[in-house]
């Protein structure tokens, strides 16, 4: 979630305390301590069970009426939803389909390397993925309000590259290649590489 978004949340629970107006978990504890008033006045001298029955009774209308706001209040609330989209979808629903064209370019590049794929097919699929992954951080891009968050990562990912080269590169035993810190398998041989 993006710190403008968190920002704003706030503001909007800060103008309803300006304004003065009941929030509604204050309407019902009042109503709550209403009932509790007219419940000690009618089991007045009554016994003990009477007492508890009003009681739970008052307790049960008050769930049964927070639970019926709950559930009307969205059908009549002024509020917009507050899903960040970008164009006609969501930002978590591109960041995840960017994160699998990505994916998907390097597991065409193991298979090139591997020899498992042609010149020419590896040419055409790689073309249409890097461009589908292109238009999706181009859409990702447009949204605005994210350079903060963007220079964030940066800034975390530049430390996490420091900190790996300083640790020593994962190097395959059988041919010792140098691969990704974050692989599985080495990208020349194949073969799956220990922890």
């Amino acid at each position: 979630m993006s710190s403008a978004i968190s920002t704003d949340k706030g503001q909007v629970k800060g103008d309803a305390a300006v304004r003065g107006g009941l929030e509604p978990w204050q309407f019902f504890l009042l109503a709550a301590l209403g009932c509790a008033t007219a419940v000690t006045f009618m089991a007045r001298g009554q016994g003990p069970t009477a007492i508890i029955l009003l009681s739970v009774l008052m307790g049960a209308a008050a769930l049964v009426g927070y639970a019926a706001l709950r559930a009307v209040r969205p059908l009549v609330s002024p509020e917009d939803d507050r899903t960040v989209m970008v164009g006609q979808r969501t930002r978590a629903a591109l960041e995840g389909e960017k994160l699998l064209a990505l994916r998907s370019i390097k597991e065409l590049e193991f298979d090139r390397a591997m020899g498992r794929l042609s010149e020419d097919d590896f040419r055409e699929m790689s073309g249409r993925l890097r461009a589908r992954a292109a238009r999706l951080i181009k859409d990702l891009d447009a949204g605005a309000g994210y350079r903060d968050r963007i220079e964030k990562d940066l800034e975390q990912r530049m430390g996490e590259r420091a900190a790996e080269k300083n640790a020593a590169a994962r190097r395959c035993a059988a041919c010792n290649t140098s691969n990704d810190h974050d692989a599985k398998f080495c990208k020349s041989c194949g073969q799956p590489l220990g922890r």
